[in-house]
């Protein structure tokens, strides 16, 4: 494995092939003005955005020799656990899942899988805006609005990009 470059050693190039796709789903967003294709667009960001994000869980479970073949960040801690073995990369990682960027990917990652629960709409509705004549018409356009425009998805997309570059910065070989 000497002569492997780091892309093919641990398989990054799949991490880096989704944050690519994740960037032309943007780019086809913001250059059309139909609003189903501009949110289909969005949501292919979202899910190749995620996929950069599970893709680069991998990567570092290659990292770590774990024989793994969709592991998730509480697997490889345990696996590590197993050996004695800290990862700051799970810690980063895991502290952003509860609070921070990659926290909003998975949300949005799982509004695009799921409906939104009609209450919730209601809900959002309700206190968004007073009790109005146009209630009803609020809450039907409310419907997407879960769906963070593709400014906000390249944003996530630079952060997660920022944070996988210096996360295999620090990863040495052990």
């Amino acid at each position: 494995m000497a002569g492997k470059t780091r892309v093919a050693k641990y398989q990054a190039d799949r991490t880096n092939q989704k944050l690519y796709f994740c960037r032309l789903s943007c780019q086809s967003a913001g250059s059309t003005n139909d609003k189903q294709l501009y949110q289909a667009h969005c949501e292919t960001a979202i899910f190749h955005l995620h996929g950069a994000l599970l893709a680069f869980i991998q990567e570092l479970g290659h990292f770590y020799s774990l024989n793994m073949t969709a592991p998730t960040l509480l697997d490889i801690e345990q696996a590590l656990n197993e050996r004695t073995q800290v990862s700051p990369e799970i810690q980063r990682l895991q502290q952003l899942q509860q609070q921070g960027f990659i926290a909003n990917i998975e949300r949005a990652y799982q509004r695009c899988l799921y409906a939104v629960p009609p209450d919730t709409i209601v809900d959002e509705a309700l206190s968004s805006h007073s009790a109005s004549p146009d209630l009803i018409v609020n809450v039907v356009t409310l419907s997407n609005q879960w769906l963070p425009d593709e400014t906000t998805i390249r944003e996530w997309r630079n952060q997660l990009l920022e944070l996988i570059e210096q996360l295999r910065a620090g990863m040495v070989e052990f």
